[in-house]
């Protein structure tokens, strides 16, 4: 049986109270934290030093998505910093199998994203390599967009390819995800979900992601793709 998990994104957080942010999801699965270059997307946030900074003031484990250009040569040092698993995008990483490989010798679980317009198929062979995949349901660069519905369907065809192979790999979706989405996410066959506002918006952030993840946890057990796991 599958198990939904609930990211916090940092990016809606307040970054002059990181610490206190990241305490008030306390319970939360993961702690997503956004990395951009203002190269491979149009906006610029946080890097390594304020990661490794975040590692010593949380307990809960840390998931960077890095949205940057060159993951290959910088990705293995947030793995090397601590972060328990770390996403690379494929329209950026020049060798993914091997970048793939490396992030988890260094320990941490290895991850790739996909933009919205960039399909699933052709990386179906590189999937065994890969602990997680994720599924933009927004245009990497900003917080708060809108969820795409059109993603439903290549989340989808994502959980088949898993199934198909046999494999544990977790299936995330990021953005606009929140209470009138993340059924949707689930039935489609996302297990871990990345809130920003949903959760940061809320005027308890603790409460927003047990009552996401128990909203999505019920949709998990009752899908066909939930069950067969």
């Amino acid at each position: 049986m599958s198990t939904a998990q609930i990211n916090p994104s940092i990016l809606s957080a307040d970054f002059a109270r990181l610490a206190d942010e990241a305490a008030a999801v306390r319970g939360a699965d993961w702690l997503h934290v956004d990395v951009m270059d203002n190269h491979f997307v149009p906006n610029l946030t946080l890097g390594l030093p304020v990661v490794e900074s975040l590692l010593k003031a949380t307990e809960t484990p840390i998931d960077c998505h890095l949205m940057i250009e060159e993951p290959d040569r910088w990705a293995p040092q947030y793995a090397e910093a601590g972060a328990g698993s770390v996403t690379f995008h494929a329209e950026a990483a020049a060798a993914p199998v091997r970048l793939a490989r490396e992030l988890r010798a260094q320990g941490a679980r290895a991850s790739m994203a996909l933009k919205p317009a960039t399909p699933i198929e052709p990386y179906e062979d590189l999937l065994p390599e890969l602990d997680m995949l994720l599924v933009m349901t927004v245009e990497p660069g900003f917080g708060g967009q809108s969820f795409l519905d059109i993603m439903l369907p290549k989340i989808r065809r994502t959980r088949e390819l898993i199934a198909k192979h046999g494999l544990e790999l977790w299936l995330q979706v990021d953005g606009g995800v929140s209470a009138s989405t993340i059924e949707r996410c689930a039935e489609a066959g996302a297990d871990v979900f990345v809130a920003g506002s949903a959760v940061y918006g809320a005027d308890d952030p603790a409460a927003a992601v047990r009552a996401l993840r128990e909203q999505a946890q019920g949709v998990v057990d009752a899908s066909s793709w939930g069950c067969a796991h």
